[in-house]
């Protein structure tokens, strides 16, 4: 009975109107957490959303992999639970736990019934406080690191973003894989990843939402049960990065009959003020799909390609612009030909009233898509909490994309986009193309 309501419960909680107004409350507890909160009490289900600024980038010197790997063994066991009794009590419940990691953050996305609140609110403290990572379990896992690294290491999508990274930020911890590589792995011990646990699950990086049916009392009070124990600060955040993207190309020999390219150069931060301007140009140049200059010029006017996009990547510590593209090794050269052009012209032209108007329509259009369930939410207002955005974001971020002009446009083209300064990470046998130096 508990798991067929679980379902009606997840499907309703998936099923909030796209349009509805999300009205946030802010909640501090008594302990000093602050969370944001959406009440909605027409179904007895809760979805909760965790995130600890740091991510992977906390990994300590020689530890690469370290927190990856810390990460994917909390589910494993914790208190009195070994993986198996963990994995029973979770089902019993009907709750659900998720932990994901990336380079600037630990996120845990929590799921449960409102009659289940209290044991699955404990569960979820052993997680955070009483990891067991059993001698087993870390076994288990680390093989299946490491045959995902090993995988990885043939893959030319996963070799040219590697490559791409390690020209983009050196040794900083962007430079690398957050998964580590096979030898920094093999040699993580049980003491490297509590000390990962105990550097990045510290109340001074934590980010909370929370939606669902639970009142500002609750989730108070929730919110000490559940996080006022941990320790109050964790490891030293690292130095923001040095981005020293020289353009030019660099060729990675894979054997292929079609080559894989990643492209792009320095960007623009989150909270810079031409930052939604940037946003709206990605949006026609290459984030469009089908519509973008990008994916016209490239595959529908001359058959290059299936796909080329390019968006923005605004990292806590670094910012830079991207793009991907894949093409016949006979043909690589002249996608890659093409791009820079079109690079250019936006850099020197901007774009057209018709293609802001068109850019606009989508971007304000498909925003209230992401507010399609409790799970979504909770997450959004995390990642504004992070951000630095106002509580009252949701209501006013197409507003402020409608506020884009024709002008602020081509002035942030050409202060952003630099054809001359792309550099091209190419995996594969890309016919006539071979390293060039810097420019």
């Amino acid at each position: 009975m508990t798991r067929f309501f679980l379902t009606i419960c997840v499907v309703l909680g998936l099923a909030l109107p796209a349009q509805a107004e999300v009205e946030i409350q802010e909640v501090t507890s008594e302990a000093g957490l602050t969370a944001w909160l959406v009440e909605d009490h027409s179904i007895p289900f809760v979805a909760l959303e965790l995130r600890f600024r740091g991510g992977a980038s906390l990994d300590a010197p020689g530890k690469r992999g370290s927190t990856s790997l810390m990460t994917w063994l909390l589910e494993e066991g914790a208190g009195d639970m070994d993986a198996r009794d963990f994995a029973r009590a979770t089902e019993a419940l009907a709750t659900s736990f998720d932990f994901d990691i990336n380079d600037d953050s630990l996120s845990i996305s929590a799921r449960f019934l409102t009659e289940n609140k209290a044991a699955s609110v404990a569960l979820l403290r052993a997680v955070l406080q009483q990891p067991r990572f059993d001698p087993e379990a870390i076994e288990r896992v680390r093989a299946q690191v490491l045959s995902g690294i090993r995988s990885d290491a043939k893959d030319p999508n996963d070799i040219a973003g590697r490559t791409f990274d390690q020209i983009a930020f050196g040794e900083h911890p962007y430079g690398s894989s957050s998964d580590g590589t096979e030898e920094s792995v093999a040699a993580l011990t049980r003491e490297d990843l509590l000390a990962a646990h105990e550097a990045i699950l510290a109340r001074d990086r934590i980010y909370i939402g929370a939606v669902g049916d639970i009142t500002p009392d609750q989730l108070a009070a929730l919110m000490d049960e559940l996080l006022a124990d941990l320790p109050a600060e964790g490891a030293p955040m690292p130095e923001r990065a040095e981005v020293t993207i020289p353009g030019g190309l660099t060729v990675v020999p894979f054997e292929t009959p079609q080559s894989v390219a990643m492209f792009g150069h320095s960007g623009i931060a989150q909270d810079d003020p031409d930052y939604f301007t940037a946003i709206v140009l990605n949006q026609i140049l290459g984030g469009g799909g089908f519509e973008s200059r990008l994916m016209d010029e490239v595959r529908e006017k001359r058959g290059l390609t299936y796909g080329v996009y390019s968006y923005l990547v605004p990292k806590d510590l670094a910012e830079v612009y991207l793009g991907s593209v894949s093409s016949a090794n006979d043909r690589i050269a002249e996608a890659i030909e093409v791009i820079r052009a079109e690079w250019a012209k936006a850099a020197s032209e901007g774009v057209t009233q018709a293609e802001l108007d068109d850019a606009k329509t989508y971007m304000t259009g498909a925003y209230p898509l992401r507010f399609d369930g409790n799970g979504p939410i909770a997450r959004i207002m995390v990642g504004m909490q992070m951000l630095g955005l106002p509580i009252d974001y949701i209501a006013t971020r197409n507003e402020r994309v409608e506020a884009v002009t024709l002008d602020d446009v081509k002035r942030v083209a050409g202060e952003l986009l630099d054809p001359d300064g792309l550099h091209f990470v190419v995996v594969g046998q890309p016919a006539g193309l071979e390293n060039t130096p810097a420019n």
